[in-house]
């Protein structure tokens, strides 16, 4: 019960926060919190750590706003074409990257993800280091006016809620098991018949559509798509924001994008100050709550409720 009033209490928040709260903030938060979770099924279930997942984010954004911009393509469209272009890649990075593990899969996958910036940055539709401006907002299935801020939100909000669903279905299925297993012990799981090469392939598909997704969303929330998107900074924030959160727990991505995105907007004007206060915060994390925020919010629950 506790739980359920809890969900009616964060759904009822999420409807009325534009009335109080500026629509494009929420928006980039809801967009890293879908970042976030594609990252944290990869890095917090399977144990992959992928320093290039910024590549499924920016891409996604130039393929959603290529297609907005050129085609009359409607905004639901386009989302999900960005999204199953992100699962191909995300299938052709695991078909190179999955035999390996650890610092090997990461480096892998951040060459990867460079040769796609300097891909992008050579590319004539990207617009290059000015970036890809304009994109339009069309209209949801043709007949929904999505083009002003109010109204965008509430899609960008369906689709997280959807995004957060798939997330928790996946984890909590036969698949989601084998992939936690695969993270404990992969020789084991490859010792009961499994094999752990094509669990983690399907793991970097499934991850690398939902982060193409949140990319997809954000070129048409700011109405732009850039360089900055793709790049290793991009893939470093979001590693900052799974472990900020509580690395393999559901609601991690949620508090840790959260919270650095209001960081990044609030702190904005203290300068190179900012970036000092952040990494104090990270800092303080690590040392305090190894766990993340959730992991030692649910661990002090435990403590002091369920065993009282």
């Amino acid at each position: 019960m506790t739980r359920y009033v809890l969900f009616a209490a964060l759904g009822i928040a999420a409807l009325a926060a534009p009335f109080q709260v500026y629509p494009i903030l929420l928006m980039t938060i809801l967009c890293f919190v879908v970042f976030a979770a594609s990252f944290n099924l990869l890095l917090g279930f399977a144990g992959l750590l992928c320093f290039g997942h910024a590549m499924f984010f920016g891409t996604a954004a130039y393929i959603a706003g290529w297609l907005l911009k050129n085609t009359a393509i409607t905004i639901e469209l386009a989302f999900l074409a960005a999204t199953l272009a992100m699962a191909v890649l995300g299938y052709l990075v695991g078909l190179i990257s999955a035999r390996r593990g650890g610092i090997q899969f990461a480096m892998i996958t951040f060459a990867i993800a460079q040769f796609i910036y300097f891909l992008l940055l050579r590319a004539p539709f990207t617009g290059g280091e000015d970036g890809m401006q304009g994109i339009p907002r069309s209209a949801l299935f043709g007949v929904i006016n999505v083009s002003s801020s109010f109204t965008l939100y509430y899609l960008i909000l369906a689709i997280t809620v959807l995004a957060i669903a798939a997330v928790y279905r996946i984890v909590h299925s036969p698949f989601g098991e084998v992939l936690r297993a695969i993270r404990d012990n992969e020789a084991r799981v490859d010792s009961l018949g499994f094999n752990p090469v094509q669990f983690k392939i399907l793991a970097i598909t499934l991850s690398a559509g939902l982060a193409g997704l949140a990319g997809a969303m954000k070129a048409t929330v700011f109405q732009i798509a850039t360089l900055h998107d793709v790049s290793w900074h991009v893939s470093g924030t979001i590693i900052f924001m799974t472990l900020l959160g509580g690395l393999g727990t559901l609601a991690g991505p949620v508090v840790g994008a959260a919270l650095v995105v209001v960081l990044h907007d609030y702190l904005a004007h203290f300068g190179e100050w900012a970036l000092i206060i952040q990494g104090s915060v990270f800092l303080a994390v690590i040392l305090f709550m190894r766990q993340g925020i959730v992991g030692a919010a649910k661990a002090l629950y435990r403590r002091v409720v369920v065993r009282s």
